[in-house]
């Protein structure tokens, strides 16, 4: 599928990422990456960035490399590790397909500061559907 194309039907249709600031940089397939600029409401009471946000941006790169085949893919089970706080700044992340098959595709997101040191690791299973991602693609397209 083509980067532009996935790249405009993700910044069109999730909206909840766009509320938070989420930007798709690259698709293709099996990868993605992404960044969000820490904004205050992205703060919790201890004056880092709320694990919510941070589980949100791996969450909506997870879904921009699954969803890279051209086939819907759902979330069927993740997990996330926080390794460092952050506090300013830009958070990063970088997804990459570690195996797939015909139904399921298993991801790692790393996500990293300005720095490049790591703030945190998801781990995403994504269940492929039959159906195509956009309406007028045909499935293995």
């Amino acid at each position: 599928m083509a980067m532009e194309k996935l790249l405009n039907f993700f910044a069109e249709n999730d909206h909840f990422a766009r509320h938070c600031g989420i930007e798709l940089l690259e698709v293709e397939q099996g990868r993605a990456k992404t960044r969000m600029d820490i904004q205050p409401f992205h703060m919790n009471v201890a004056k880092t960035v709320h694990g919510g946000a941070i589980f949100t941006l791996a969450d909506f790169t997870f879904a921009a490399a699954a969803n890279s085949q051209g086939r819907l893919a759902m979330a069927i089970n993740t997990s996330i590790s926080f390794f460092r706080p952050t506090h300013s700044g830009t958070l990063y992340a970088e997804a990459e397909e570690l195996s797939a098959n015909h139904r399921l595709g298993n991801y790692q997101v790393r996500i990293t500061d300005n720095e490049q040191q790591l703030v945190a690791q998801f781990q995403g299973t994504a269940y492929r559907k039959q159906e195509p991602l956009l309406a007028d693609q045909k499935v293995g397209k």
